[in-house]
This record gives structure tokens, C-alpha cells and sequence, in this order.
């Protein structure tokens, strides 16, 4: 078996490091959410963790890793409580990775209905939370995780516990574990109400520094041509490395949290304005571990200042369009005006100072046994301070400040917006992405909630919040024989199957004799996430009178409602002579609302290559994911007025995605005493809804509802007179 790569031997990743061995040292954290661009060692970090955590003692048999010494009493393998603690086995602590696609059934575990109707008994398969009792769960991309996936795994590490319940037959077992997500925000992100219930926050990126990279890549190439001589020469670092999480373990219970750390903490979350309770609790276990991890018996103020470095910054998210972060100076400023006098005002050795966990495994920090930079045990360091490291297969990494790195110029002298030289650069020709950035943009209008908009008839796509749907979860509609496994039972089905055949079964008890042909699922509607597809027009007659400004707040509006339902977006602008795909569909609506911001506009109206562009990205995507329906969203005045024949080009182009079947909503635009109709006009053609800027307000409808019952229960009111 290959062994993981040394986690002593990762280059420069201060605050991932950091991070996971505080919740090794103290899972009730509540686990670590890794961020960061791809390539940068955040699977590599993980499990090479793992590895460290010292050795488990289970009882023999136990499929749930009761420990001998303290057994759960409520285990479906137990009751343990005779367990001879000299019989029990010791085994290395698990890491368990969690897929993405993973079903309920697969992370909870199953009940086997079938055996608890007819024998009545709770016949049970434990799922992954039970394997990774006492050890290390992982979840790859957990911003692409079911949103209930994440709640039931989230509860779990929360309450150390996993239930299972159908039908009125519950399963408990414990579970408790190192929780570890990794994400790339390019994909999307987790909503706020799921990242608080992580306890702390890395954010990871590539190096800029060469001879950080150079020492990574050597260090990873080392270890591919020969991982166990590797392993060996990192092994001491290691095994000192495991002693000392061990002997933090130990000290934990005895460290002390005094009043004035607790009232600094209590500050600094009332001072960041951080939803609940959650996050104090969270900064006073992680300064706590802080302190045992450096061998001292109480809480200080380095340790308050680098747990709210850790635990708050995406708890001061509160929409998908901020980003996470935490203002240093203000952090010091809370912690000074909340330090206690005897202290003579706030610490000052700060995140360079020694601070606890200053130094490397071997208490010496010089270099590893590569002989390159020391790897091993971070200080504790702010995220900017740290050079951040390793890419996923070993390439290092840090963060560096914009100013620090080497930006081509344009033909125009201004930054390339890629890093690199654009095309007709050596030629002296103007680059065409420095001419859209000249372009006047218009500012975006103050976002509001948007009304729902919902595509027609029930689909079958991914798990969201906007169109109806048949989903593995909402109410229950009906019945239906199982196709493969067992989803959710239907009880009351499967028993009206079985009992015209009682008698024939032999049936002499009062248990129920069920067979598999009388099963049934229970079929269920709910909600299902779309592609939200935004065509918009940025031409010349969409800035005129301030419109675009509203525009683009309404636009904004949408994202914020495709984020909150789940959707995927992709953005098409069309002006000029052309349209382009200025966001592929993604998950990702903070780049959808990035692009919209330095959107420029002016020029003719080419509508027809708008609509004809947004319907080869719908060809496009519905072969990479044709469960999920589209919705497209047209923003425009309805005059077009760009391209050969563009009267005759854009009723062809609507004919063609009505023919598609796709469902549309045409934002009308036009302002002003005389409208011509056109964006109406443009629905019709398209087989969709025609609707104003004002209308698309949810207040706006809500008064249109009130005002509608008002009229008619005036007309009542009459009438009874």
C-alpha cells in the first residue's frame, strides 16, 4: 500500500496545517472548510492528516468503532458494556471520503424495511458516518453536495450522533469526527447558513514565489519516484509531529479559559456583527486548543486573535456577492479596547510574535530532511502573513498581493485583465478586450426581491428551490413499485399491497408477512434548480435614460434569486454587430454578478445574434446536463435593430427556441409615455411571459394580489348592500 505523503513535508500551507491539527487536537471545532483555486493541496493536506491521528482501540465485531474503554449504549451492535478492555483491537484511524453523488442511504446508512415489517427487527447497514467514527471524513467539493447531504452531515458533526428514522423504526448510533470540505468558489458557493456551521476557514492559493514552487515540485517529484523511501525520511518529523497531538489531546481538559479571553471573544463576535451564538463557541474551543497545542495551561490573547482569524471570516458573509474576510485592524482594535488593564492594553508579539505553535515539530523549525525549507508544524500566522502552499499533486503556494506580481500591459498601457499578452500586442495592434474595457459601463441599480419565476410542468433535474419537480424529497403524491433499491417507503401502500394475500402467506402472528413485490416507494414532489440563462441587451437604447443602471439591478436581483433557489446562470450581452457568451453556465453567481458590474454598453441592437448565440449554449449544455431545465431570461427593449434582415432574423430565432421547448421570460425594458410593444411582441414569438421591470418586483406583485382582493371584496360588499 502507497503511503500518503508526509503532511511534515508540505511546503509553506501555515494556516491549513494549522487548522486540521487544531481539530485533531479538538474535533468538537467543528471542522475545517478548505478554499481555494484548483491545484493547491487541499486533498493532499487532508490526507496526509489523517495519517497523524494516533491509533484507535475498538471493541471486536463493532461495526460502529465503539471504544472499549467508554462504549456507546445506545450502538445497534451493542450492548458492550462486558467488553473485556484487554480484547479489544487497535487500528489506525479512518479517512473516509465522501462522493459527491452519494445518496441518503450511502451517508446515514439503511434500515432493511422489509425485515423490520415482516420479523421486526432493525436490520441495519451502517453508512459512511458510522465507518468514519473516531476518525476523518472528507467531502471533495462539498459546495456541489446536496444541500440535505450537508444538513444531515452537519447535524451528525454537531450532536455526535447520526439518526436514522422511517417509518416509524429509528436507528442511533455515534459518530463523531474530523469534518473536512474542500471547495473551489469558481463552482459555487455553500450558502451562508451551511458555511457557519463549519467551525474554521482556510482560503489556499497558488505560490507566486520560485523558490517555493521549485521546492515543492522537487519535493513531490521525490516522492513520486519512490513514495515509501519518501515516507521514511519524513517519518521522524512525523512520529513527533503525532507525540505531540497526543500530548495536546491530554492537556485540552485542563486548560483554562479565563474571563477576560472570554469577554475578548464575546467582543470580537459582537463587534463583526456575527449571526448566533455559534461563532463564540466556536472561537473559545478553537483559542482553547491553541493554547494546549503550545503546552500552556490557559488562554491568551495571540490565541483569541488567531481563532477569530480562523473561525470568522466566512461567518461575515451575509449574500453570495460578499466576499469572506475580516478587517485586522478592527480585530485589533476590539481585542485592545477589551484587553485587561493589568495587561498594560493589547498584546503586540501579534501573529509574528512567539505566539503558541511558533515553531516547527522538532521545536527548532531549521530545515527538513530534504534539506529544503522545514516543513512540519506552521507558526501561527494571519492568512496574509503565511505563505500559503502546495497544489493538489505538490505544487506550492501563497498568497501574493497584486502589486507583488508581474501584470503585462495592454497596447492601451493598462493592465492585461488575463496576466498575459493579448494577441497583436508584439504588432502594436490595439487589444479588442482593452477597447470593451473603454466602453462606458453604467453603475448597478440597488438589488430588490425579485418575484419567482418557474418553468412550466414537473421536471426530473437536480435538487433546488425554484421549478416543481420529482425529487427524492418534499410531499407525498403517490406510490409506485421501486426500480432498483428502495427509496422512501411508503407504508401505507405496501401494506394495502400485501394484505389480500395474509392468508395465502400462511400468516398465523400478528406480524405482517411482506415479500419484495409488495414494497412501495413513496413518489414525491418538490423543487428542482434550473439554468437560469440571462440574455441581456447592452445596447446603445438600453443606456439611454439611466436604464441600464436599472437594469443591471434587476439582473443582480435575478442572480440573488438564482443563488437562493439553486440554480446554475450563464450570462449573453449582445451589442454592436454581435453577442457573445460573456459567462459559460456555472454555479458560480458571484462571477455572474462580477461580469454584469463591468458590463459596457452602447452601439446598435443585434438581438437576433442574441437569441440565436443563447441557443447554442442551451445545445451545449443540454448534452452535459440535460435533466436540468432551462429558463431564459430575456433582458430588452425588443428593438432590434443590429445585423442583415434583423426584423426577420430575430422572429426565426424565437421560432427556434420555442420550437426547443424552452421556457422564456422576456424583461420588457422600455420606458417612456409612447411604448411600441416590441418586448411583448418578442414573448409572443418566444412562447413566454412578457414582464416589466416594475412588475418583476415581488412587492410589486404582492400590491397587484392586494389591490386585486381589495376590488373584488369591494364588489362583494356591493352587491350583498
Amino acid at each position: 500500500m502507497t503511503p500518503p505523503y508526509p503532511f511534515t513535508a508540505l511546503v509553506g500551507q501555515a494556516d491549513l496545517q494549522l487548522s486540521l491539527l487544531l481539530n485533531a487536537v479538538s474535533p468538537a471545532i467543528g471542522g475545517v472548510l478548505v478554499r481555494g483555486e484548483k491545484g493547491t493541496a487541499k486533498s493532499t493536506a487532508v490526507r496526509a492528516v489523517s495519517a497523524l491521528l494516533p491509533d484507535v482501540r475498538v471493541v471486536p465485531g463493532c461495526r460502529f468503532s465503539c471504544d472499549p474503554a467508554a462504549p456507546d449504549p445506545d450502538c445497534p451492535d451493542g450492548p458492550h458494556a462486558g467488553t473485556d478492555p484487554d480484547a479489544a483491537e487497535a487500528r489506525a484511524a479512518r479517512m473516509v471520503e465522501l462522493p459527491v453523488g452519494a445518496s441518503e442511504d450511502r451517508l446515514v446508512g439503511a434500515l432493511d424495511i422489509e425485515r423490520a415489517l415482516s420479523e421486526g427487527v432493525k436490520a441495519f447497514e451502517p453508512g459512511l458516518l458510522a465507518d468514519a467514527h473516531r476518525g476523518v471524513l472528507y467531502v471533495d467539493e462539498v459546495n456541489l453536495l446536496h444541500d440535505h447531504l450537508v444538513d444531515l452531515l452537519l447535524d451528525a458533526a454537531a450532536m455526535g450522533a447520526s439518526y436514522v428514522e422511517r417509518e416509524g423504526v429509528s436507528v442511533r448510533h455515534a459518530s463523531r469526527f474530523l469534518l473536512v470540505g474542500t471547495m473551489n468558489p469558481e463552482e459555487g458557493e455553500l450558502r451562508p447558513q451551511l458555511l457557519d456551521r463549519f467551525g474554521l476557514t482556510v482560503e489556499v492559493a497558488a505560490s507566486r514565489e520560485p523558490d517555493e514552487r521549485v521546492e515543492v515540485v522537487r519535493r513531490r517529484l521525490a516522492y513520486d519516484d519512490d513514495p515509501a523511501g519518501f515516507a521514511a525520511r519524513w517519518a521522524d518529523e512525523e512520529r513527533r509531529l503525532r507525540e505531540r497531538i497526543v500530548a495536546a489531546r491530554a492537556l485540552l481538559p485542563e486548560v483554562r479559559l479565563g474571563d477576560a479571553a472570554l469577554r475578548q471573544i464575546a467582543a470580537t463576535c459582537a463587534a463583526f456583527e456575527v449571526d448566533g451564538m455559534r461563532a463564540d463557541l466556536v472561537m473559545a474551543r478553537t483559542a482553547t486548543a491553541l493554547a494546549a497545542w503550545a503546552g500552556r495551561g490557559e488562554v491568551e490573547q495571540t490565541d483569541v486573535r488567531q481563532a477569530a482569524l480562523l473561525a470568522l471570516p466566512h461567518r461575515r458573509r451575509r449574500n453570495p456577492f460578499d466576499a469572506p474576510g475580516l478587517d485586522e485592524d478592527k480585530l485589533d482594535r476590539t481585542l485592545e479596547e477589551n484587553a485587561p488593564e493589568e495587561d498594560g492594553g493589547p498584546g503586540n508579539d501579534g501573529p509574528e510574535g512567539d505566539g503558541p505553535g511558533s515553531e516547527g515539530p522538532d521545536d527548532g523549525g531549521g530545515d527538513g530532511p530534504d534539506g529544503g525549507p522545514g516543513g512540519g508544524i506552521p507558526p501561527q500566522t494571519h492568512p496574509h502573513d503565511a505563505p500559503q502552499d502546495a497544489p493538489h499533486e505538490g505544487t506550492g503556494s501563497e498568497t501574493t498581493g497584486p502589486e507583488e506580481a508581474a501584470v503585462p500591459e495592454q497596447a492601451d498601457g493598462s493592465p492585461s485583465p488575463s496576466g498575459q499578452p493579448s494577441s497583436g500586442e508584439a504588432a502594436g495592434e490595439p487589444d479588442p478586450r482593452a477597447q470593451a474595457a473603454a466602453q462606458p459601463t453604467a453603475e448597478t441599480g440597488e438589488p430588490f426581491k425579485a418575484r419567482v419565476l418557474t418553468v412550466p410542468g414537473l421536471g426530473e433535474g437536480a435538487a433546488g428551490r425554484r421549478s416543481r419537480a420529482r425529487t427524492a424529497h418534499g410531499r407525498t403524491t403517490g406510490a409506485r413499485r421501486p426500480h432498483g433499491a428502495l427509496g422512501k417507503l411508503h407504508l401505507a401502500a405496501t401494506v394495502q399491497a400485501a394484505a389480500p394475500y395474509q392468508r395465502a402467506r400462511g400468516r398465523s402472528g400478528s406480524g405482517l408477512v411482506v415479500r419484495r413485490d409488495d414494497l412501495r416507494e413513496a413518489v414525491r414532489e418538490g423543487r428542482e434548480g434550473n439554468l437560469v440563462l440571462f440574455v441581456v441587451d447592452a445596447s446603445g437604447s438600453m443606456a439611454a435614460r439611466q436604464r441600464m443602471s436599472a437594469v443591471k439591478g434587476a439582473v443582480l436581483s435575478l442572480l440573488l434569486d438564482a443563488y437562493q433557489r439553486r440554480d446554475k446562470v450563464g450570462l449573453v450581452t449582445f451589442r454592436r454587430e454581435e453577442a457573445q457568451v460573456a459567462l459559460p453556465p456555472t454555479s458560480s453567481v458571484d462571477a455572474a454578478a462580477a461580469r454584469l458590474e463591468s458590463l459596457p454598453t452602447g452601439g446598435r441592437t443585434p438581438l437576433a445574434a442574441g437569441l440565436w448565440r443563447a441557443r447554442e449554449v442551451l445545445r451545449v449544455e443540454r448534452l452535459r446536463d440535460p435533466a436540468r431545465r432551462p429558463l431564459l431570461v430575456t433582458v430588452t427593449d425588443g428593438r432590434a435593430t443590429g445585423g442583415p434582415e434583423p426584423l426577420v432574423r430575430t422572429r426565426q430565432a424565437a421560432g427556434a427556441l420555442a420550437a426547443d421547448g424552452v421556457a422564456s421570460v422576456v424583461v420588457d425594458c422600455e420606458a417612456g409615455h409612447v411604448r411600441l410593444g416590441l418586448a411583448a411582441q418578442l414573448a409572443a414569438q418566444l412562447g413566454g411571459e412578457s414582464v416589466t421591470l416594475d412588475a418583476l418586483r415581488a412587492d410589486a406583485v404582492a400590491d397587484l394580489v392586494r389591490q386585486t382582493t381589495d376590488a373584488r371584496d369591494s364588489r362583494t360588499a356591493r352587491r350583498a348592500a
